[in-house]
């Protein structure tokens, strides 16, 4: 069943979810078609910094000239938070770590293959701050990985990160349920925290969202991937995510795509993502749609339309 076209008019998508038609309003969240972006903060990785990901690149990490290539292929976004935020993205796939040997005992990072630059503490008061001023406009952040969390600490440092977010976002944390649009805004609630880790269960935090991928740089693999996810999904009354993303290998086949010097990971997209957009526009029930470069102009509005599908005819 292919989505119907031209029943939503959004004037600017910095505040799209305010601008839908009323009569989706009041349904459940879950069912919604909401754009996502992929490795959300890994426009800010730090060449400085030591090689964490993949395994067989760690040990030439000394070599500054591979960092430089890490970075330029794990970079899947080009936009910091707050401007991915303006274009219209509202789940943001957050993966946590924390620095080996980092001076500072509950100091955490993003990371995708590098570390970021910018502490995790300072950008989430970047997005406290652009949910303040949107009140209407719902976001889900997604908490997963937690990178070098070692046993003898990691409760440590997941109590501490729980408790910055719970203080950051406090009364504006919507608790699980079954969210719509209209009862977020009647409760003044706007912040959905997914936290990848069950042992620490507190009331504010969603369970883990799943992310369907296709762990390939093969397109038609990513849709394959996607159509079996919203087959099993159909009836499912929790949030997914349907992950347009490619995914480099994490072995020695990685050397292909990264010893292309006058190449990179934001050129890659760019020449697969409109074909992959042409073929979500036919595609039905969906949810979550996370992409790498989710600021590219046609992402979000592509995502967004999808909900007109949802209409009365």
């Amino acid at each position: 069943m292919s989505a119907k076209k031209g029943n939503i008019k959004i004037a600017n998508y910095t505040d799209w979810m305010s601008q839908l038609p009323s009569e989706l309003w009041t349904i459940p969240l879950f069912k919604l078609a909401i754009p996502g972006s992929h490795d959300s903060v890994s426009y800010d990785l730090d060449a400085s910094s030591a090689i964490i990901e993949p395994d067989n690149l760690k040990r030439f990490s000394w070599i500054y000239c591979l960092r430089r290539i890490v970075r330029t292929w794990g970079m899947t976004q080009e936009y910091n938070i707050t401007m991915q935020l303006e274009a219209g993205v509202r789940y943001f796939d957050l993966r946590i770590a924390r620095k080996r040997n980092d001076h500072h005992p509950t100091r955490l990072y993003f990371y995708h293959g590098l570390y970021t630059s910018t502490d995790v503490e300072t950008v989430l008061g970047e997005i406290h701050a652009w949910t303040v001023a949107h009140p209407k406009e719902v976001i889900i952040l997604a908490f997963s990985n937690f990178n070098g969390f070692e046993k003898n600490i990691k409760d440590k440092l997941h109590n501490h990160l729980i408790g910055f977010i719970k203080t950051m976002f406090g009364s504006t944390l919507v608790p699980p349920g079954i969210p719509t649009l209209q009862n977020c805004w009647d409760q003044g609630k706007n912040v959905i925290v997914s936290y990848d880790y069950p042992a620490n269960y507190h009331p504010e935090m969603w369970k883990k969202i799943t992310y369907y991928y296709a762990n390939s740089m093969d397109r038609a693999q990513v849709k394959s991937k996607i159509s079996e996810a919203l087959g099993k999904e159909k009836t499912s009354n929790y949030f997914f995510v349907c992950g347009l993303n490619m995914t480099l290998p994490a072995d020695h086949r990685i050397l292909i795509y990264i010893l292309r010097l006058c190449d990179s990971f934001p050129n890659v997209i760019r020449r697969g993502l409109p074909k992959l957009l042409k073929w979500l526009k036919q595609q039905s029930g969906v949810n979550i749609v996370a992409s790498d470069l989710a600021t590219r102009k046609d992402f979000v509005s592509t995502v967004v339309e999808l909900n007109s599908a949802l209409m009365k005819p």
